[in-house]
């Protein structure tokens, strides 16, 4: 935990530490913490912070001519630096294939989720005619909820007006972020995204198209196992996910987190060294950052800020 100049606020977040400055701007640290099911797992994953932040800065970057986004820069590769902005307290998830959480929705037989109504006879990890979007509640603690636009509304977390912005900016940042996968052999499956506001401005916030806020799949061989009803090769969290249900942990009351080995925690840093490197086309160069070579690095961007 550091204590930078103007220092405001400190959230320790699941994965990331936020620092407010001058109640004007935020410094977000991406640790190599890691989360499932709303869980901090037990065991850190090198570099998870640097590739979370790299990329995220990446395409926060490819998509701001679509919409306003909170970064001002990043000053070190595990941290952002920008702007503060009134959240939204709701993540708008947006899904193009019937996969994960909405695929266990529809396994169990139940055909609409979030006011969204999916059609008859779909198989796990096809194509929506036209990507959905299925937002949930953004819980400061426990598990998020799913909610419907309708519900959204009449709770007063967004306006109507609100509501169709924040809808076509999403959608628009999916299709981008669609394109920029597509270049390089990957499938954007579903993605999450946060928004807030500064004035009467709606800011794009936190990261994007990263693989804890995101689902790739590999296009090379995407068809063929879809229609085998194989597993996809995917670079994502979910892998993560679907190693805790194979050991019977959810989340829920009472299940205890499965040992993670060294070799497991390697494995998972690996997925995402990875994912840099196929979204980003770029070789990852490992950080040898000290928090010093950090603290020295946030304070002058502030100093900066300030003048």
């Amino acid at each position: 935990m550091f204590e930078f100049p103007q220092q405001t606020k400190f959230y320790s977040g699941k994965v990331r530490d936020v620092y407010t400055i001058a109640d004007k701007w935020l410094v977000m640290i991406a640790s190599n913490r890691i989360s499932a099911f709303d869980v901090i797992l037990p065991e850190p994953i090198p570099y998870k912070g640097q590739v979370l932040n790299q990329i995220a800065e990446y395409m926060l970057n490819a998509t701001e001519d679509i919409c306003p986004n909170w970064l001002i820069h990043s000053p070190a590769p595990s941290v952002s630096v920008g702007n503060l902005c009134t959240p939204f307290k709701i993540e708008m998830v947006v899904r193009g294939n019937l996969t994960g959480h909405a695929w266990r929705t529809y396994s169990a037989g139940i055909r609409t989720l979030c006011g969204i109504t999916m059609p008859e006879g779909m198989r796990e990890n096809d194509y929506f005619t036209n990507p959905i979007i299925t937002p949930s509640t953004k819980a400061a603690v426990g598990h998020d909820e799913d909610i419907s636009k309708e519900d959204i509304i009449a709770n007063g977390l967004a306006t109507a007006a609100d509501w169709d912005q924040l809808e076509k900016y999403a959608l628009a940042l999916f299709a981008r972020g669609k394109e920029i996968a597509a270049k390089r052999g990957l499938i954007l499956v579903d993605t999450k995204y946060e928004f807030g506001k500064i004035g009467d401005t709606i800011y794009l916030m936190d990261e994007i198209h990263t693989p804890d806020s995101s689902r790739y799949f590999y296009t090379d061989g995407f068809e063929e196992r879809l229609a085998k009803g194989e597993k996809q090769k995917q670079l994502s969290k979910e892998f993560v996910r679907e190693w805790l249900i194979a050991n019977n942990f959810m989340g829920k009351e009472g299940q205890v987190v499965p040992e993670m080995t060294a070799e497991w925690v390697k494995t998972i840093s690996e997925r995402y060294i990875e994912l840099y490197e196929q979204i980003t086309g770029e070789t990852f160069i490992p950080s040898t950052h000290t928090n010093d070579d950090i603290y020295k690095a946030v304070t002058e961007s502030i100093k900066k800020l300030s003048i």
